[in-house]
């Protein structure tokens, strides 16, 4: 799981910028947001343009060099913050595996220029360079001692040339170094606010329509539809090789895509990703930037419901619906709050003792988190 993200001269991160999933209270409700002593299901709010998008897309720039999966290179191209006198951006990540602790920092001129990198397995080093001072870099990994240790001018990561050159020895160390990699490989975001993207888990695009039919899942999904209000029944025709869903009505069938509705159309990509958190189930780190922009918030609250089920998925989501704000929903220390300059959870923003039968959202509304 992420335990802690620190960011600094990534876009509009421009000091050190921290997000801790880690500062938890012993609260007795909702303890299924709660996983390993650590934030499983977080809400994020904050004002237009205080970097919310921005901390998914400094998240998800692991999978940039550290996986070879899809990676939007276009949503990276203003990569340094613009006010700062760096020519670099350094990113600090903490992960928690059982009861085993994995560090990775790294700095980059730009999304595909390293410049250094630390791996660190329970206090102890595995892996490091740093290309200003050489192209050589150290690693104690079990299974790489005949691994060639110059990468010369080359912008591959070390942690991705080890895993991909070596057959690793079966050790304490080489096995969490490998859960870390596999988490990496499994972390998902996706938007659909102003355009459909995702980043990371799969490659290339994909027909939502005929992967829907292609895994048996049209009924499931027109009653998914039909338990979100909105009353339908559907159909699908394979038209030049690709199943379309169709709306089914009394005298004519039409096209999904062609009437369906903002709203339902978001709901048809949040319902195309949640067969993979519903069915695979290896979807370690899931972030949904502006998640119920176009839903009623009852229809949100609904699906936050649903993915508070899938436990073995971290799930970040950001949003502007305070109805959400709600000790029936959540817990204080899942509701966070992010300005410009940090990003800390309800808890955090006051001194009162926060209990379950009070109505946080109210006292949010009032100004008692600052």
């Amino acid at each position: 799981m992420l335990k802690k993200v620190e960011i600094s001269n990534f876009k509009n991160f421009n000091e050190k910028f921290i997000f801790d999933l880690s500062k938890t209270n012993d609260f007795k409700f909702n303890q299924k947001c709660i996983k390993d002593g650590m934030v499983n299901t977080a809400l994020i709010y904050g004002h237009n343009g205080c970097g919310k998008t921005n901390l998914g897309f400094a998240i998800f720039d692991l999978v940039s060099h550290l996986t070879d999966k899809e990676f939007p290179k276009k949503k990276y191209l203003n990569y340094l913050n613009a006010d700062s006198d760096e020519n670099k951006a350094t990113f600090k990540f903490e992960f928690k595996f059982n009861d085993n602790i994995v560090e990775y920092e790294y700095s980059k001129k730009n999304y595909q220029t390293l410049i250094s990198e630390e791996l660190t397995i329970n206090n102890k080093l595995f892996a490091s360079i740093n290309r200003e001072e050489s192209t050589v870099f150290k690693t104690i990994a079990k299974g790489a001692e005949n691994l060639q240790r110059d990468v010369g001018n080359s912008n591959i990561s070390i942690i991705s040339y080890i895993e991909k050159n070596t057959i690793l020895e079966k050790n304490a160390m080489n096995d969490i170094f490998k859960e870390f990699k596999k988490f990496l490989n499994n972390m998902l975001l996706f938007k659909s606010l102003d355009e459909i993207f995702y980043i990371g888990y799969e490659q290339g695009s994909k027909n939502i329509d005929d992967d829907i039919v292609n895994r048996d899942n049209l009924k499931n999904f027109e009653n998914f539809l039909n338990d979100m209000g909105i009353k339908c029944k559907l159909n699908a025709r394979k038209i030049n090789g690709y199943y379309e869903i169709l709306f089914v009505h009394k005298n004519r069938e039409l096209y999904f895509w062609q009437t369906a509705s903002s709203g339902t159309k978001a709901l048809t990509l949040f319902y195309f990703w949640y067969q993979r958190l519903r069915d695979n189930k290896d979807v370690s780190f899931l972030f949904i930037d502006e998640f119920d922009a176009f839903y009623h918030h009852d229809l949100s609250e609904l699906l936050i419901e649903m993915l508070k089920e899938i436990t073995n998925t971290q799930i970040i989501l950001t949003t502007h619906n305070t109805t959400n704000i709600s000790n029936d929903l959540l817990r204080p220390d899942c509701y966070f709050i992010m300005d410009d300059k940090k990003i800390t959870s309800l808890k955090d923003r006051t001194d009162k003792e926060l209990r379950e039968a009070h109505n946080i959202e109210k006292m949010y509304r009032a100004g008692s988190f600052g």
